[in-house]
């Protein structure tokens, strides 16, 4: 990895994965476990905190669908920054216990930030290196998630014992420092050619379909796995925070190895092996087994991110001119089933009882219905760059 080959592949990418690890991995998924931290210290009451959680959803949305027009007035690099300086002053801003609403507005303003973050650092990495790397550059990008998780696993317990307000001080420190070394390697993609750029995106309505159908079923992994182990499976907190913990490192390693093989076997075969790795964490969430746990978690993790880096690709292939634009509706599309069904298995986990089997079986029905847009894509070989919905 030390050819200059290689160092021009890392140093955009490695920056991506910063953007990514901070927008979602920290801005994101740092707060699962702040929630109950936020409710013991008598912020907010659980509904109050679940809404916090919904507001970054909401705003995540709205970033992910702005991001492009905010670029095109203030360029990629610009627009990262933005998005950088964004997650840490809305992690700052939530040390205080301004309110209910003053911690609502920062949490819709990270959730912004985490979708500018998200929309541009992928695309803008892989249209700046070579072509034969870019499923291993977006995965490096996108494994920025899984690190952010497993970072804030780690973090939030350490910071804990010094206060609230200290550990959001604390996240917001970590996004500066990931900002000042992503800066200077903040990837410049060049400008596509006048006819690429005014050319039609396909709609790829199957891709978008199982791309939010993906969303939707890892919204119990990515909202209740911790509770199942400590509470569904009786192993106590430490369990369910180790267990967030395994998700975050699953995450890392389905960025990476997703990349590699993306370059070796192409987008659509990954993405179909890949959503069979996700429907089968969430069936082995179903037994009521403790041992199941810890696979469950790490193949979950797996899966969230890993999907994810083989869908940035995928894109690519079929709008070579303007990837750019595909993607962004499929993470939009990602991001109003996850807000969707969130509140819908809210709903179900209370009506059930607080039944982890209910959520985690409408989480496997989701996932199996994923496989069914996936084996219905194919791939155009003549045209080398191309899928057909």
């Amino acid at each position: 990895m030390g050819s200059p080959a290689a160092a021009s592949l890392l140093r955009p990418a490695l920056a991506g994965a910063a953007a990514t690890c901070a927008g979602n991995g920290l801005a994101r998924f740092a707060y699962v476990p702040l929630f109950p931290a936020m409710v013991v210290a008598g912020w907010v009451d659980g509904g109050g905190a679940g809404l916090l959680g919904a507001a970054a959803l909401a705003g995540y949305l709205a970033g992910v669908l702005g991001a492009g027009r905010v670029a095109r007035a203030a360029g990629v690099a610009g627009t990262l920054d933005l998005g950088m300086a964004l997650v840490a002053l809305s992690l700052a801003a939530c040390a205080w216990n301004g309110g209910f609403w003053w911690l609502m507005g920062w949490r819709f303003a990270a959730g912004v930030a985490g979708g500018f973050l998200m929309a541009l650092a992928g695309p803008a990495v892989q249209a700046s290196v070579p072509p034969a790397r870019r499923g291993t550059a977006g995965g490096v990008v996108i494994s920025g998630v899984g690190t952010g998780i497993a970072a804030g696993a780690l973090l939030v317990p350490a910071l804990l014992p010094a206060g609230l307000p200290a550990t959001w001080l604390g996240l917001g420190a970590a996004v500066l420092l990931l900002w000042l070394f992503a800066r200077p390697r903040w990837p410049d993609p060049p400008s596509p050619a006048g006819d690429a750029a005014s050319g039609a995106t396909p709609k790829a309505p199957l891709l978008v379909l199982c791309y939010g159908l993906h969303g939707a079923g890892m919204v119990p992994p990515m909202v209740y796995l911790a509770d199942l182990a400590a509470r569904g499976r009786g192993l106590g907190v430490e369990w369910g925070a180790l267990a967030w913990l395994l998700f975050g490192l699953g995450g890392v390693a389905g960025g990476v190895l997703s990349g590699r093989v993306v370059d070796r076997f192409g987008g659509l075969p990954t993405l179909r092996v890949w959503l069979g790795v996700q429907a089968a964490a969430l069936a082995l969430s179903l037994p009521p087994a403790a041992a199941l746990v810890p696979p469950a978690a790490l193949l979950a993790g797996f899966a969230a991110v890993g999907v994810t880096a083989v869908t940035l690709t995928v894109t690519r292939e079929a709008a070579p001119a303007r990837p750019a634009v595909l993607w962004v509706r499929c993470t939009a599309a990602f991001a109003v089933a996850q807000a969707a069904v969130g509140f819908a298995l809210a709903a179900l986990f209370a009506a059930t009882g607080e039944s982890h089997a209910a959520v985690f079986g409408a989480g496997l029905a989701f996932s199996v219905a994923a496989l069914a847009p996936a084996l219905s894509l194919r791939s155009v070989a003549a045209t080398g760059a191309s899928v057909r919905a």
